[in-house]
């Protein structure tokens, strides 16, 4: 079996890792096309590092619009590509009204036409201008099988009209990476032994709700803790202003950028991680893939009802969900696991366990291959009229 997949993620040797599991799991041949001049979202171009596990081919094809997930497409039109790789099946880690997206399918409409498949968070229903309405509206009628990464994801491409197959993928991890480690960290980040250490991990923008954060800190400030911020972002200045007004400062840490390889040590410290996200017109939470890594280093997670935040802890049972910028209600969430060192615990075990049984990449990477080895056994074309999906547990 040969696969072609096109993800300009794979600029980062990491996301390869996923497709590395399916290699081992099935022996199958994997091609993966990345763009070769990739700017991430700071404007750096990404230097292409292949992941240590992965031994198929890795392809570089210069794009156009760099850096622009839904506008970028490559310099080349993909025939001869497809003609001299001939694949088995086709999978875009794309959304489908991205111009990438149309100029492989096109591609392969004209030439090979062997099935093909996509990935989404789409979780907002939004309609689309000309042409790009249209394009997705091709795209959905020419799939075989749908790969959203949620529930609600799923359900906007339903609403958009797609009927075939659809298979959740959510984010995973690999247990070889994201698992407790001892709490050496702690201590050396100037942990006081009576504190709790509660960290957010991720993007410093003003939709995670850093503002209400705070604010809920301010609630509790009687209470023993430290906050530990990991990431940057342009809310930076302004959540210094607010940490400083209500004179927060002195109890918070901000450590910036972290390499992914050095994450696990910092969330293996905290007691409790926060994604307190908030819900714009245009924006909602699409997953939490910290959430899963913080459970699966052993620390509970308090999280917003933003998008799939609440659906994720509550599957999961590795903490606690509270209203979206409600600070007050953030502050009780707090102030429970604080006072409560054993429910701490309980919510780690459990969360822990139910990532390893339902959110590693081995277990994901089983239920594409499997997807896969299924769609490519019957002809495409009659697999697009009945609507089946395979959710995890």
């Amino acid at each position: 079996m040969k696969l072609l997949i096109v993800n300009h993620s794979c600029t980062i040797s990491v996301a390869q890792q996923f497709y590395a599991e399916i290699e081992q799991q099935t022996g199958w041949e994997l091609t993966i096309v990345v763009p070769e001049n990739w700017k991430d979202e700071y404007g750096n171009q990404r230097k292409i590092e292949r992941w240590k596990d992965f031994k198929g081919e890795l392809i570089s094809i210069p794009v156009w619009q760099s850096g622009s997930i839904p506008l970028h497409n490559y310099r080349s039109l993909f025939l001869n590509l497809l003609r001299k790789i001939n694949p088995d099946f086709i999978y875009l880690h794309q959304e489908p009204y991205a111009l990438v997206t149309l100029q492989i399918y096109l591609a392969n409409y004209f030439t090979i036409r062997k099935p093909i498949s996509f990935f989404t968070w789409q979780n907002i229903l939004k309609r689309y201008p000309i042409p790009f309405r249209q394009m997705e509206r091709w795209i959905l009628k020419h799939t075989d099988v749908m790969f959203p990464g949620s529930y609600s994801a799923e359900a906007v491409m339903r609403e958009k009209g797609y009927t075939g197959r659809s298979v959740l993928m959510p984010s995973g991890i690999d247990p070889s990476i994201y698992y407790p480690r001892s709490n050496a960290l702690k201590h050396e980040l100037g942990t006081a032994e009576n504190e709790v250490l509660i960290g957010y991990v991720g993007r410093v923008v003003e939709q995670k709700g850093l503002k209400t954060l705070l604010l809920a800190l301010n609630e509790i400030r009687d209470l023993p803790w430290r906050l530990v911020m990991i990431g940057s972002g342009e809310f930076e200045p302004e959540f210094d202003a607010i940490a400083q007004q209500l004179n927060l400062s002195d109890r918070i840490q901000k450590l910036g950028f972290v390499p992914f390889t050095e994450t696990p040590n910092y969330l293996s410290a905290l007691d409790i991680l926060v994604l307190p996200s908030e819900t714009r017109a245009n924006w909602k939470e699409q997953f939490g893939r910290v959430i899963i890594e913080a459970m699966a280093c052993g620390t509970p997670v308090i999280g917003s009802d933003s998008g799939e935040i609440p659906h994720l802890i509550n599957a999961t049972k590795g903490g606690l969900v509270f209203s979206e910028g409600n600070a007050i209600a953030l502050s009780q969430r707090l102030s429970e696991l604080i006072s409560k060192p054993e429910l701490r615990s309980h919510y780690a075990d459990i969360g822990r366990q139910s990532v390893l049984n339902h959110y590693t990449n081995s277990l994901l990477a089983q239920r594409f291959a499997e997807t896969v080895k299924n769609t490519v056994q019957f002809d495409p074309r009659s697999q697009r009229s009945g609507v089946q999906s395979f959710p995890i547990p």
